[in-house]
């Protein structure tokens, strides 16, 4: 018996298989390498591992102008997966160097038993979301999904010493269970509709067999919708993010902030725009009701929180919002508009949780904006980095924030949509008040640092690491004009 296989195009998925290997590499680093080398090796290899999934990236880019399914059709080979992919490898290689130093504090060294494991699981999530963005069918989907997550549910629990980080991991499994299992109903029930689980042979039988609002695919669809609501952290299916972010270690909170938006947003629009554009009417709605929810709960429920980690996590839900409002365009603009807000947001996002890593790290204990007070004079470099995080995150021309906000507006509006803009732009006037509180707390309140008992720490990976943040964040408002173009071309991937 002749067993036929398919021809795998081995430099598509070469930069899923670098992050795998260097994976693999620190996890053997776990029994092979001496406890006191083993931070510095697995940290290194994770950084390697991470530069080489940004060249391979950048290289597929360049090489792929004509995207096409590879591997029967079960993954993308074009320049939406590819700019996607560089996005998470840059985030990834910030995270090691912010971990370098703060993943798993030493507690008399014992700790350090579990850095190795710690790399690899960051390596290896990086490498599912990776696999997760170029997905071709709904098996691929779910599987790269679960992939990553399971990765993600470990590293929230890895500091077990702790007992907010065991609570964060134990609730991310559980909630992050029901939206893995509705990602999966809705992929059975579209697959019953169908009988096809490829993003383009979904398309193909909609149109083929008239099934366009037939009940089992609708059902379907809306339960794709919510798993991946789930997975972007966007209202109502946000309800696991505040206690996950505020509990689980810093560094993880950073890449977690970033990386699983990026994946989330990027998959859903190909997802929505390659299998269902014959749905468009029902899953644009759906993403604009959403995308208000995310913006209104974000907003006001960041007004109230006196935790720092928390109100970030309630800023993410409400940038959820913003990103949502380009997805609900459905339209080339939008994609182009999500893609290039993607850029400055995970470099903001992960800038302002290593900024709270620091400070963190001083203290000794969870950073409130009560004893966030001086540490814009005590840190000026960090202060100076917060504020511009801020002002970006409000949308202030500081930044790539600002014309991120400004392109989701403009798809709205060319859609069809001015009510979104409305109310994105009410949003953004509420979020003024929580991102100035920051802001007003590093600069206007006595020093706290006296309480530490001594001078703060060097963390000069940590510097290097919100440095790159800086300046993809601040770059991208005077460098719009070459990542609009980056956008455009990865867009017309999928449009």
């Amino acid at each position: 018996m002749t067993i036929h296989t398919p021809h795998i195009d081995w430099f598509a998925l070469s930069t899923i298989l670098v992050l795998l290997a260097a994976s693999f590499v620190s996890l053997l680093g776990a029994v092979l390498v001496p406890a006191p080398r083993r931070r510095t090796f697995s940290a290194i290899v994770s950084k390697l591992g991470f530069l080489g999934g940004l060249v391979t990236s950048i290289w597929l880019y360049v090489d792929s102008p004509h995207g096409e399914a590879v591997v029967s059709g079960a993954f993308y080979r074009d320049r939406w997966t590819a700019l996607a992919q560089i996005i998470l490898c840059g985030v990834g290689l910030a995270t090691t160097l912010l971990s370098w130093e703060h993943a798993l504090p030493q507690r008399g060294g014992r700790n350090d038993d579990h850095i190795a494991e710690f790399f690899a699981l960051l390596l290896a999530s990086a490498a599912g979301m990776a696999f997760f963005v170029g997905a071709g069918n709904l098996m691929v989907l779910f599987l790269s999904l679960e992939w990553f997550s399971i990765a993600l549910y470990v590293m929230c629990a890895i500091d077990y010493d702790v007992e907010g980080s065991l609570e964060a991991g134990l609730k991310y499994l559980i909630v992050g269970s029901f939206g893995s299992a509705a990602l999966l109903f809705g992929s059975a029930l579209v697959y019953g509709a169908t009988g096809t689980i490829s993003f383009s042979g979904i398309a193909t039988a909609i149109g083929a067999h008239g099934l366009s609002g037939d009940a089992l695919l609708v059902v379907g669809i809306a339960l794709l919708v919510a798993g991946l609501g789930f997975k972007m952290s966007a209202a109502p299916f946000h309800m696991w993010t505040p206690d996950v972010y505020e509990g689980a270690p810093t560094p993880v909170t950073a890449w977690m902030s970033a990386a699983t938006k990026v994946a989330a947003l990027v998959l859903a629009m190909r997802l929505m725009q390659t299998a269902f554009p014959l749905e468009r009417h029902l899953w644009s709605v759906a993403f604009a009701v959403i995308a208000v929810a995310s913006l209104v709960i974000g907003n006001l429920t960041a007004l109230v929180q006196t935790n720092v980690k928390r109100m970030l996590a309630y800023s993410s839900i409400s940038h959820a919002g913003f990103m949502l409002i380009g997805l609900s365009a459905g339209t080339a603009l939008g994609g182009r508009a999500v893609m290039y807000y993607l850029i400055p947001y995970s470099a903001m996002a992960f800038g302002s949780f290593a900024v709270v890593a620091a400070r963190e790290r001083e203290l000794g204990k969870p950073v409130t904006l009560e004893n966030l007070a001086g540490f814009g004079w005590e840190r000026p470099f960090l202060g100076v980095a917060m504020w511009l995080f801020m002002f970006g995150f409000a949308g202030l021309p500081v930044g790539g924030g600002f014309v991120g906000k400004f392109y989701v507006f403009a798809a709205a509006y060319d859609a069809g949509r001015a009510w979104l803009v409305v109310v994105g732009v009410l949003a953004t006037l509420v979020s003024l008040y929580y991102y100035l509180g920051v802001v007003r707390a590093m600069y206007m309140r006595g020093p706290q640092l006296a309480l530490a008992g001594g001078s703060p720490p060097r963390d000069r990976f940590l510097h290097v690491a919100v440095g790159m943040a800086l300046v993809v964040s601040v770059g991208s408002l005077f460098a719009v004009a070459p990542l609009i173009d980056l956008a455009r071309n990865a867009a017309s991937a999928v449009f």
